[in-house]
């Protein structure tokens, strides 16, 4: 297992004369629960699809288990699981078929694919609609239904994007709980997320992104002490980034 299963060196991103990521570096280990925050526009989606694959930076590299995602897409992608912010499903097929479609394209061998998927749907407790057209489904249901696609191929690298927008409680209970499962196995688990409550629960280090830059990194903890004694991560992240910015 490589020492670092995410490896962010110098990365900049440009969009005609924006500048939406500018020198970010990180690196994150295995089993570690890392969280991305920053306000609205601050560069947090832009580095998810260049970690991705989604975007091709104007400078630096990102690696995943080792792997250059733009030399090495193929290796670095069957290491990664996505769920982005906004998730598109096919909604005139059933999860059952839907989580298929996705084995197929990563080539997993059907006794085990099938196992993968029951094993799944019981666990995301999407068993009893799993035959059901997603078209039908409710929004929480179609959230879980990528959290299964993200994980039905034993991703090392996961990789998300607002995990818990619309779910209920005891559905966004659930997917933190199987995510920290994740990270126990040796996953880790790169989340951005504007959830600064959820954040402070699960993360075992944050960083926070303002205008394309990293401006602090570190567990909780640490970045109270070093950022003058904050009560909780909602008033540092304020303190941090302004108060008058929409996070």
């Amino acid at each position: 297992m490589p020492e670092w299963m995410i490896e962010i060196e110098h990365l900049r991103k440009e969009f005609g004369n924006l500048v939406a990521v500018e020198d970010l570096c990180l690196r994150i280990p295995p089993g570690e629960f890392f969280g991305f925050l920053g306000p609205n526009g601050s560069g947090k989606t832009t580095t998810i699809k260049l970690l991705t694959g989604l975007l091709r930076p104007t400078r630096g590299v990102a690696r995943i288990g080792g792997f250059d995602i733009q030399k090495e897409h193929l290796a670095a992608k069957r290491l990664i699981g996505y769920v982005p912010d906004t998730p598109y499903l096919y909604e005139k097929l059933s999860a059952r078929e839907f989580l298929r479609l996705v084995g197929d394209l990563y080539q997993i061998p059907v006794q085990t694919l099938d196992r993968r998927i029951t094993e799944l749907l019981e666990l995301l407790g999407l068993a009893h609609v799993a035959d059901g057209l997603i078209e039908d489904y409710s929004h929480g249901m179609r959230q879980k239904a990528v959290m299964c696609a993200c994980l039905l191929h034993e991703p090392k690298a996961i990789i998300i994007d607002e995990p818990m927008v619309g779910l209920d409680p005891q559905s966004a209970h659930l997917v933190k709980t199987v995510l920290r499962k994740q990270c126990e196995q040796g996953a880790c688990v790169f989340m951005s997320t504007h959830t600064l409550s959820l954040a402070e629960d699960v993360c075992h280090r944050v960083a926070i992104i303002l205008k394309g830059r990293v401006i602090a990194v570190g567990t909780v903890d640490e970045l109270k002490r070093e950022y003058g004694g904050h009560s909780d991560l909602e008033d540092l992240f304020l303190d941090l980034t302004g108060r008058d910015v929409g996070a």
